[in-house]
């Protein structure tokens, strides 16, 4: 079993109204200061196999197909 982190964001230059909305928020909480926030996801996902090379391009595939919208955004993975 092989552990992978996989991290999606937006791409530089899109909109991010949740996290224009989350930056607001913390500076009505008193969190002053705080000059930007961008949000994202983060996929922690366990897939079966010994050979690393082989479980990240099934990763990529994933993440290509199904977990990140790449027009919009990127994404990063990371082997554990």
């Amino acid at each position: 079993m092989i552990k992978a982190r996989v991290t999606v964001t937006l791409k530089n230059g899109v909109l991010d109204p949740q996290g224009k909305a989350i930056e607001h928020a913390l500076d009505a909480l008193g969190f002053g200061g705080v000059g930007s926030v961008r949000q994202g996801k983060v996929f922690d996902i366990e897939v079966d196999g010994t050979d690393k090379a082989k479980v990240e391009a099934d990763l990529n595939a994933m993440c290509d197909k199904l977990l990140a919208n790449t027009v919009i955004e990127n994404y990063a993975v990371e082997l554990r």
